[in-house]
């Protein structure tokens, strides 16, 4: 990897620990929305630290080299196997880091340009869609992550998008590709000067 400026990391092992345990301590049950909250803070920061790289790539401080290889040490840390809590955590930990798996085929899709921009994005839904339905998994991601790229490079989705997408991991990822457009609306802190180094 090339040399970077940045000394400290955009993510970190104990960032995520901290918030494992968060889990651990909340007692969460599936019918306690108030405590769900927690999952939706954790994945939230973790696309944070994403959005991150993605603002020093786009500021051209960091090279694409290094934007990937920064992605790839917050992936690996958030989507590591998760020693088991209780089944309502366990469930929605999987269906965290499901969601989290199309944020960053979206930002490394973003970062390689291997994407066209396009207004309407619902041509990608259906073909992603399409794809998990034909068991063609690596189409449907490489379709989330195409919408994801386009959602980073200012693009937008319709709420009517996303009416028509049945359960399963499209579903998931687009939860990911949701949560990016809600960061960029509602935290524009990922585009200050320097990563933050976490809990």
């Amino acid at each position: 990897m090339a040399e970077s400026k940045y000394v400290l990391p955009f993510y970190t092992q104990e960032r995520w620990h901290n918030w494992v345990s968060k889990v651990k301590e909340s007692g969460f049950k599936i019918d306690d929305q108030e405590k769900g909250i927690i999952f939706v803070n954790m994945e939230d920061d973790v696309v944070l630290a994403c959005l991150k790289v993605i603002a020093k790539y786009d500021k051209g401080a960091i090279s694409e080299e290094d934007a990937l290889v920064y992605l790839t040490e917050i992936k690996n840390i958030a989507l590591k196997k998760i020693e088991p809590i209780n089944e309502d955590s366990d469930m929605m930990l999987e269906s965290m880091q499901l969601s989290l798996m199309g944020v960053f085929a979206s930002c490394e899709c973003y970062v390689e340009k291997t994407f066209e921009k396009i207004k309407s994005l619902n041509k990608l839904i259906k073909s992603a869609i399409k794809a998990e339905k034909e068991e063609d998994m690596g189409n449907a991601i490489d379709n989330i992550a195409k919408i994801g790229a386009n959602i980073l490079a200012g693009g937008k989705l319709k709420d009517k998008d996303l009416d028509d997408v049945p359960e399963g991991l499209v579903a998931e990822w687009l939860d990911g590709i949701d949560s990016i457009s809600a960061a960029m609306v509602g935290d524009t802190s990922y585009r200050d000067d320097e990563p933050d180094a976490g809990d």
